[in-house]
């Protein structure tokens, strides 16, 4: 999915009656409030009325916003954008009434020459307004949008399916266009970040050995999936102790020997990064009576781990993946 083109639901907005102005805000990564002052502001509203009160934007309707948001993301005013999306319909528009704004006809969907060519390929339709959002750096949109994604589909789906086909689309864009969008990727990323904590709740600890324990290893310093993790982990209502990244080896092993984890994950991006030997350590480390002693299943997580692992120390391949192995563990 390119965010700058047409995405061939076409015929699908036409057969379903057009779509709400909360669901157009949703596609294009803004607040209802702008939708709604577009239209009042610039003539930009549905091109044709439905009965009922709620108004009905059709595939043309949505084409002429994306060719607004496409210019605004690129720093043209406002009015200025919505003056050449108006200018793109087709000819032949009726007069209108006076004091009502101007009515414009559906136009064809086009590539936007202003756009970023963003490509996000076959993803959830909420994929396209995040990375809208994230584009124009909309704060508070993008908050919604992320807060909306995780409510409706929970953190896992959320994480799958919108949030990291968008921070991966942007860092392929950021990878190919030199220093460009760098800053785009770095305000995704805040965000999504700030969003997984406002939906991490807090789990007490109900008994001995019942936590789980997550860090990167040592100079690891990519702790978003693992905030992932640690989010879907308490959405479960499993207790976690989070220690983000790069923390040194005598510290993780002190945390492990003090907090008797059930579960310790091992976060590593890069392969430079992992230590095996560290993994055994700690998998090696036993606590409580005598008799009844028990050692932690220590997971490697994370794509710095794949073909390093060893016999007895857990690989997931995703997220869900490593919620059920700790949850497995928990349990046991």
């Amino acid at each position: 999915m390119d965010i700058d083109e047409g995405d061939g639901d076409e015929a699908e907005v036409r057969r379903g009656g057009g779509l709400t102005t909360g669901e157009v805000a949703r596609r294009l990564g803004v607040a209802p409030t702008t939708v709604r002052s577009w239209d009042r502001r610039y003539g930009l509203g549905p091109a044709t009325h439905t009965g009922g009160r709620h108004r009905r934007w059709t595939a043309g309707d949505l084409a002429r916003l994306e060719r607004m948001c496409a210019l605004t993301a690129t720093g043209v005013p406002p009015a200025e954008a919505a003056r050449l999306a108006l200018d793109e319909t087709v000819s032949g528009t009726p007069p209108h009434a006076a004091g009502n704004p101007p009515v414009p006809q559906p136009v064809a969907r086009a590539r936007s020459r202003a756009g970023t060519g963003l490509r996000l390929g076959d993803v959830r339709q909420e994929c396209k307004g995040v990375a809208r959002a994230a584009l124009r750096l909309d704060a508070t949109a993008l908050d919604a949008l992320l807060d909306a994604a995780i409510e409706e589909h929970g953190l896992v789906a959320a994480w799958t399916e919108v949030i990291m086909p968008t921070l991966q689309a942007v860092g392929r864009k950021w990878e190919s266009s030199g220093e460009r969008y760098v800053e785009v990727e770095h305000f995704l990323s805040w965000h999504v970040s700030g969003a997984l904590r406002r939906h991490t709740p807090c789990v007490p600890i109900d008994r001995p050995g019942a936590t789980t324990l997550l860090a990167c290893v040592p100079a690891e310093n990519h702790t978003l999936p693992l905030e992932v993790l640690a989010a879907a982990l308490a959405e479960r209502g499993l207790p976690i102790r989070m220690f983000g990244g790069s923390l040194p080896v005598e510290p993780l092993v002190a945390a492990v020997r003090r907090t008797g984890p059930a579960a310790v994950g091992l976060w590593a991006q890069s392969r430079t990064t992992v230590s095996r030997p560290l993994a055994q350590h700690i998998a090696a480390i036993e606590w409580g009576v005598r008799g009844a002693r028990r050692k932690p299943v220590v997971l490697t997580l994370g794509p710095g781990w794949a073909g390093q692992t060893t016999p007895g120390l857990p690989h997931p391949p995703g997220l869900a993946e490593a919620v059920a192995a700790v949850e497995a563990a928990v349990r046991r």
